[in-house]
């Protein structure tokens, strides 16, 4: 009765680990997803506020803020030269883009 009971337990522990693997997948997985519906968002989003800018009753779509490396960096190594810039647009529209992105993937 005793080896009975210690194979029950060993299944049960098998289970619950093979449970937590494919758990730990699933959400890696929906980590990606989420990025992917981010950014989706903000080019989508980003891409709407441009357009809507000479519309009268939707420029405010286009409002917002542009910050980064106005003049990239030049790193020259004689051999080698990198230059490193980095200019980032966010505006009303872009903001709700993602924050659909994020509804539509707690949907999904």
């Amino acid at each position: 009765n005793l080896k009975k009971t210690q194979k029950e337990y060993i299944i049960i522990q098998v289970k619950i680990v093979r449970k937590e693997v494919i758990n730990m997948a699933t959400r890696e997985k929906n980590i990606w997803i989420l990025i992917l519906f981010i950014l989706s968002g903000l080019v989508i989003g980003g891409l709407l506020g441009e357009l809507t800018k000479d519309v009268s009753y939707l420029n405010w779509l286009s409002y917002g803020q542009s910050f980064g490396l106005s003049s990239p960096v030049v790193l020259n190594l004689n051999i080698l030269e990198i230059t490193f810039g980095l200019m980032v647009h966010i505006n009303i529209a872009s903001i709700i883009g993602v924050l659909i992105a994020i509804f539509v993937y707690r949907k999904i």
